[in-house]
C-alpha cells in the first residue's frame, strides 16, 4: 500500500493553520482540528492540523504514519496536548491506541459518516474504495489512533 510521503503532509498543513490564525476556523473546523503537543525533545509547543471525529465527548484522530509520526511521539512522551476546534481552545488528556479492531473500527465510522471524502482519500493512497472488515484491518496494522480527552485535562 502506497502511503503520502512527506512533502505531501508539508505542503497541507500551512493552509489550516493560516485559515485558523485568520479567525476562519469555523469553516474548516468540522473536519480539521489544530493539535498543540509539547515537544519530546525541545519542550516547545508544536501544533499540526489533523483531521479528526468528534465522538462521544472525545475528539479521535488517526495517525496514517502510526506510532512514527513526530505529534505521536510527543503525546506519547506528555498526554496533555491542547485542541483548537472551531473558535474553542480545549486542553485534554491524548491516548495513543494501536488495537487494530479499534482503529479498523474508526475508519469504517469515518467512511461511513464522510463516504466521498474518505473513499478519495483512500483512493489517493492506492486503497480500494470498498474494503472488507480484513482489508480495514489489515490497512490498520500501520495506523495510530489517538483519542483526546477534554474532561481529563486536570
Amino acid at each position: 500500500m502506497r502511503r503520502y510521503g512527506p512533502n505531501f503532509f508539508k505542503v497541507i498543513k500551512h493552509p489550516p493553520q493560516i485559515a485558523y490564525a485568520l479567525g476562519l476556523g469555523f469553516l474548516i473546523g468540522r473536519f480539521v482540528l489544530l493539535l498543540t503537543s509539547t515537544g519530546r525533545k525541545t519542550g516547545r509547543p508544536h501544533t499540526i492540523p489533523l483531521q479528526y471525529e468528534a465522538i462521544q465527548g472525545q475528539f479521535c484522530i488517526a495517525s496514517v504514519k502510526g506510532l512514527q509520526a513526530d505529534w505521536v511521539r510527543n503525546i506519547q512522551a506528555n498526554p496533555m496536548v491542547e485542541l483548537r476546534v472551531k473558535h474553542q481552545h480545549i486542553p485534554g488528556q491524548a491516548e495513543v491506541i494501536v488495537a487494530v479492531d479499534q482503529i479498523a473500527d474508526f475508519i469504517a465510522y469515518r467512511i461511513a459518516k464522510h463516504p466521498l471524502m474518505i473513499k478519495t482519500i483512500m483512493r489517493l493512497d492506492g486503497l480500494p474504495m470498498a474494503m472488507t472488515r480484513q482489508e480495514l484491518e489489515e490497512y490498520a496494522r500501520g495506523l495510530a489512533l489517538v483519542r483526546v480527552d477534554p474532561r481529563r485535562s486536570l
